[in-house]
């Protein structure tokens, strides 16, 4: 396959994938069982940068977690990320670093479990580590 063969298949699945992405994000404004005014009450696992740019621009408050399958930390936050994601009106975002690693080095994600905060589309807060849900709640509540 030649390099502008494939470039042509990037660009396709690239442009599908913002197609899905663009009917999820229309589909989560009906509030139901799977949002709470809007917001998504489970994690969203990112596929693309692409996806990962549209749902921070989308919500006003996004909880980032970059994280890897092969993380014994990271596999102890997730139950805190799943219940800040049902409980709170912040949007949570997964990011898997070992398949998105242009978006772990573009926020500078040196460890993992880390976690992001962004505000209206900007970064405010960057946590490295496993942290209670309690001071984690704390936190998104200072921006919601």
């Amino acid at each position: 396959m030649s390099d502008s063969q494939s470039d042509g298949d990037l660009a396709e699945i690239r442009a599908q994938k913002r197609s899905e992405l663009k009917q999820k994000l229309t589909e989560d404004e009906t509030p139901d069982e799977t949002t709470i005014a809007g917001t998504p009450t489970e994690p969203i696992h990112i596929g693309s940068a692409d996806d990962f740019d549209a749902a921070v621009t989308e919500h006003d408050v996004v909880l980032v977690d970059f994280y890897a399958d092969w993380c014994g930390p990271c596999q102890m936050l997730e139950p805190t990320v799943k219940s800040l994601a049902a409980e709170t009106d912040a949007t949570v975002l997964k990011v898997d670093i070992d398949q998105h690693q242009s978006l772990a080095q573009r926020y500078q994600v040196r460890g993992v479990p880390t976690l992001l905060v962004f505000n209206n589309g900007e970064t405010v807060e960057e946590i490295v580590g496993v942290r209670d849900e309690s001071t984690l709640r704390s936190l998104i509540g200072q921006y919601t």
